[in-house]
């Protein structure tokens, strides 16, 4: 028996946008009730959003199998783990001025739309976690991929002292209790990989310490040919960019350029995206487009939400978990 919030949407969400929902969250459903995995990749700033409420509950209810995510949606869900009450929220955001904006920088926040990152206060007590994991690394001469190291420091407790949220909505604290897989296409493109790489340029560590993104293609390569059997894996892309485009491209790499013709198409798509469809625009791109670019196969579900991923990706996964 579904809870009241799926059987709300089931009774009101019959067109248009609101029908596109409906259908993705039932196609999610049925994949996984026939055995298949699912991919979830995170764009823009879900984490500052704090879409971990929902997902997290997704993870732990091996709803999730993998996530790509980028690497600022990988640290802000830290962040807003330990930071939460010095988070700044300006509603009016529309009506800001050059000197309004200036301000918030000059006070340490970085304004996402309505939200404004603590950065100084979320890094102080982060940063220093995050030196010791690297460099005790490298001193023995190990390497670790982004979410590791991050794993590695949220599973030690040294960040418990510091939660300010209630720990269940934080996606990473799930992910590391499951020891998912997260995929960090671009991990440099995040504060904590400009950290990262000032260490570097100051000579303290070795950017070797840190594996790359074509570590992460190899190892999701490794993933994929794991856990495509049976019904296969499904792919669940939030918002466009890179967090989507780098995992996707797996499949095609291995048929294209490893001749391995084996391998299985992915078995479902949805995309939740307000980039509408235009002219040359990778994420405004209708599911149909992949087919071309071997991705998906001709009768794999496609789904596309045009809508904002606040407000659509709670509402699947709270089909998904029959709330």
């Amino acid at each position: 028996m579904k809870g009241p919030i799926s059987q709300f949407i089931e009774h009101h969400y019959r067109h248009f946008n609101a029908a596109a929902l409906m259908d993705a969250a039932k196609g999610y459903e049925t994949h996984l009730n026939e055995g298949g995995k699912m991919l979830i990749s995170l764009a823009g700033a879900m984490s500052t959003a704090e879409l971990g409420i929902s997902l997290a509950e997704m993870i732990r209810q091996d709803k999730v199998a993998i996530i790509s995510c980028t690497g600022a949606n990988l640290e802000e869900d830290v962040m807003n783990l330990v930071a939460h009450s010095h988070y700044k929220r300006v509603p009016n955001y529309r009506d800001l001025t050059p000197r309004e904006e200036w301000e918030l920088l000059e006070n340490h926040y970085n304004r996402v739309t309505d939200t404004c990152i603590p950065e100084e206060e979320a890094f102080r007590r982060l940063q220093k976690h995050l030196h010791k994991v690297w460099k005790d690394a490298e001193d023995k001469g190990e390497r670790y991929f982004p979410h590791e190291f991050l794993y590695q420091v949220v599973k030690s407790g040294v960040l418990e002292e510091h939660y300010e949220i209630d720990p269940k909505n934080s996606w990473i604290l799930a992910a590391a209790e499951k020891n998912i897989p997260v995929i960090v296409p671009g991990w440099e493109d995040s504060t904590t990989g400009n950290i990262f790489a000032s260490y570097c340029i100051k000579g303290e560590l070795k950017a070797s310490t840190v594996k790359s993104g074509i570590e992460y293609m190899m190892y999701l390569t490794e993933w994929y040919r794991a856990n495509s059997g049976g019904k296969g894996v499904g792919f669940f892309q939030i918002g466009g960019g890179i967090a989507g485009d780098f995992p996707i491209c797996v499949v095609p790499m291995m048929y294209q350029d490893l001749e391995w013709h084996d391998v299985p198409f992915w078995s479902y798509f949805c995309q939740i995206s307000d980039s509408t469809t235009s002219y040359g625009s990778y994420s405004g791109a209708v599911p149909n487009e992949k087919i071309t670019w071997g991705k998906l196969d001709i009768d794999t579900p496609k789904f596309i939400v045009e809508s904002d991923a606040t407000i659509v990706a709670p509402l699947i996964f709270a089909w998904v978990l029959g709330q």
